[in-house]
């Protein structure tokens, strides 16, 4: 991990930047990219002089915002004429399709905000967004909240951790845990709550 990090402070801060930024943005494209590692890697290369801590939140939140709000509008655009047709009828029945519209209209705007809290489920959430046709202010205002949360409290977490990469890594591996288990928690708590509606 020394080694590693003598690399990443060798760079021009420019490339850490652009590099962070990236994989922030990407994480709404393919969400097992870890997002909030690099988010914690450009505070903590903050914390040791190397880069700007405010400009690492903005920079990734406004990555993040960009790309989910991207995310949303394709799915939006394309989304429903997919599953419409005869491969993405396989994938979401017409019925299926209804029931998440539904409950998107229901539950759109606090669902979104929370689900982006949660590691891996915060990359699937937009999609469905757009594809339910939630309208732009219900789906993107809780996006950048969310984001702005998440990623403002990040980034002053590892600040305030220190300098020792060792450190900040084992919290963040702790945090994302309990998040991950919050997440298993909701996701089956919504699966339970589908099942008794169902009867």
């Amino acid at each position: 991990m020394t080694d590693f990090l003598v690399f990443l402070e060798s760079l021009p801060p420019g490339i850490l930047y652009a590099i962070i930024t990236a994989f922030v943005a990407i994480e709404n494209i393919f969400p097992p990219i870890p997002a909030d590692t690099a988010v914690a890697l450009g505070a903590f290369l903050a914390g040791r002089g190397k880069m700007n801590a405010t400009l690492v939140f903005v920079l990734t939140w406004t990555a993040n915002v960009g790309s989910g709000a991207a995310v949303y509008w394709l799915a939006r655009r394309y989304g429903p004429g997919f599953f419409r047709g005869p491969f993405g009828r396989r994938l979401l029945s017409p019925h299926t399709l209804e029931r998440i519209e539904r409950e998107y209209e229901r539950h759109g705007t606090y669902g979104i905000f929370l689900s982006r809290l949660l590691p891996v489920w915060r990359g699937m959430i937009m999609p469905f967004a757009g594809i339910a046709g939630l309208s732009a202010p219900r789906a993107l205002i809780p996006l950048a909240l969310a984001s702005a949360v998440y990623y403002g409290a990040l980034t002053l977490l590892v600040m305030a951790i220190g300098t020792n990469l060792d450190d900040v890594l084992r919290v963040l591996g702790r945090v994302n845990d309990v998040l991950l288990l919050l997440g298993v928690a909701c996701i089956g708590g919504l699966a339970l709550w589908i099942v008794r509606r169902m009867r």
